[in-house]
Formats: C-alpha cells, sequence, structure tokens
C-alpha cells in the first residue's frame, strides 16, 4: 500500500512543490483526514468487483483509497492545473484513468458501457458546494445506470436531502432524491479536516438509487413541474403557486377543485406534501388537462 497523500503534512508539500493555487470558482478542499476517506470509502461499500466514477478528485487523495478497494477507477477533473499532479500521485495505479472533462459534459453513459459493461457503478465525489445539485440531479434525472452515489456535501445539502413534508430543510431537491433514491446520511464531517478550511460542517451522504420509483405518475415531467411550482414561491399557498407559476391554462376555482378533490384545505402549502400527495396532485391535474 501506497503512502497515504491525504495528511495535513503530505498534502501541503505536494500542493507547494506543484506551485498549486485553490481556486475559488472551482470549490476547492482537500481532505486531509485519512480515517474520513477510509470511512467514505466503507459507505459507498467499494468492493474489487466495482467499477467507480469519482468526481472532482482534486490531488487525489480519496482516489487512492477508491483505487486500493475498487476493481477500477475513473476520476472526472474540471481544473487542467491538477492533472499533472493527478498523474504524479496516482503514478503507481494502474487502475485509475484520468478524465480533464467537466463532469456535466462528459459522456457518463459511455463510461459505464465501456468500463462496467452497461452494469450501474458507483459515484463517489468529494462535491463543490456551489455544483452539488446540478451534478446530483444530472445523475438521476438522466437515468445513469449508478447503484450508489456516495458525496461529501455542505451539511445542510445533506440534510436537505433527506428532510421530510413541514420541515424547515425540505424543498425540491428533498423531493426529486427521494423520487429517485433512499438516502442515508453516514457522517458529519467539521472544517478542520480540509485544506483550506470551509466556512461550514460537510457531511457525507450515500444515495441507493432505487430500481423502481416508489411512486408512479402519469406524467414525470408534469410531477416535477408541480414540485418546482410548489417550492417556488414558499410562503405562497399551493393554489396560489400553480395559479401563478404552472401555466395549466386552469382557473383558480379549478385548481381550488382539483385540490379539495384530494381532501386537502385549499390553503396548504406545497411543503406540507410528501412524494405520494405530488403523484396524486400529478394525477389529478393531468386527468384535468386531458379530460
Amino acid at each position: 500500500m501506497a503512502e497515504r497523500i491525504s495528511t495535513p503534512s503530505k498534502t501541503k508539500q505536494i500542493i507547494e512543490e506543484n506551485g498549486f493555487f485553490f481556486k475559488k470558482n472551482f470549490g476547492q478542499n482537500f481532505l486531509i483526514d485519512t480515517n474520513i476517506l477510509d470511512n467514505i470509502v466503507l459507505c459507498a461499500g467499494i468492493t474489487k468487483d466495482d467499477c467507480v466514477l469519482e468526481v472532482g478528485p482534486g490531488i487525489g487523495s480519496l482516489t487512492q483509497v477508491i483505487a486500493e478497494n475498487a476493481r477500477e477507477v475513473v476520476a472526472v477533473e474540471i481544473d487542467t492545473t491538477l492533472i499533472p499532479i493527478l498523474k504524479q500521485t496516482l503514478g503507481e495505479y494502474n487502475n485509475v484513468e484520468i478524465l480533464n472533462q467537466d463532469i456535466l459534459k462528459t459522456n457518463i453513459d459511455g463510461i459505464i458501457q465501456e468500463k462496467n459493461g452497461g452494469k450501474p457503478i458507483k459515484v463517489v465525489a468529494n462535491l463543490p458546494y456551489y455544483i452539488t445539485t446540478p451534478i446530483i440531479m444530472d445523475l438521476l434525472e438522466k437515468e445513469r445506470h449508478i447503484d450508489t452515489i456516495t458525496v461529501m456535501v455542505q451539511k445542510e445539502v445533506a440534510e436537505r436531502m433527506q428532510a421530510g413534508p413541514k420541515e424547515k430543510e425540505y424543498g425540491a431537491l428533498s423531493v426529486a432524491v427521494q423520487y429517485y433514491c433512499d438516502a442515508n446520511l453516514d457522517m458529519i464531517v467539521q472544517p478542520s479536516c480540509f485544506m483550506p478550511r470551509p466556512k461550514v460542517a460537510s457531511a457525507v451522504i450515500t444515495l441507493k438509487v432505487l430500481p423502481e420509483r416508489k411512486v408512479k405518475t402519469k406524467d414525470e415531467s408534469l410531477f416535477f413541474h408541480l414540485v418546482k411550482c410548489a417550492f417556488g414561491q414558499r410562503r405562497k399557498t399551493l393554489l396560489n403557486s400553480l395559479y401563478n407559476q404552472g401555466k395549466f391554462n386552469l382557473s383558480k376555482e379549478e385548481l381550488t377543485a382539483i385540490i379539495t378533490s384530494l381532501g386537502w384545505d385549499e390553503r396548504i402549502r406545497g411543503e406540507a406534501l410528501g412524494i405520494h400527495e405530488f403523484a396524486a396532485l400529478t394525477n389529478a391535474v393531468f386527468d384535468k388537462i386531458h379530460g
């Protein structure tokens, strides 16, 4: 087993030797705690049978631990200045491929087909806070062949992913994640475990992508449109949110009739609905539009 590069002194040495500067626009924070890295790999359940897609490997601290436990790792890094560093830190691992690409423009389905014969892969990432939601939604909405997504994110985002109706953190991301996955918050990670230190605590969360949705709807895109409307103006009632943003060509009276037909008070807010209620609302709106 190679020397771990995730200690504070080794990370500092690699950064200084390569004249690397942290870029704010990429939200770079490198993990410098070997126990946390071991735990991430443990939470992801990585075995020698697995092909793992890693997003944002940085200098390779987590990549190194994944490579020691997985069959193969494809690490996608957007920052060109990190590529020579990764080639140096991961040089002795013959099961790692480094791609200098933007993950949102990467042919993920092609990687899954080529590296894993189309079978579901595991995704592991220490995600920059500013791009957490777009990356996760890209992986889920495009129906990639993915088994689990184990990510380090801002603690508040992790809490949002598994929040339930009426909870403060509950929102469109909560519904989307719970529509596709079972979410498990694995651990909280303090700022002192990173270089440079972020201002807030982080968390590792594992999303187990379900083979089938928890709810069936007559129109999935309508389901997500309704969710977006419901949380777009949180302080407004569901009725007003749908009327103002829905563009359904339905009168306020027709929307009121839909809401009350489901047994709800017409003053109900979107944040009171769980995924089953949103599915029922979707089907009712669908029937009214196409009835």
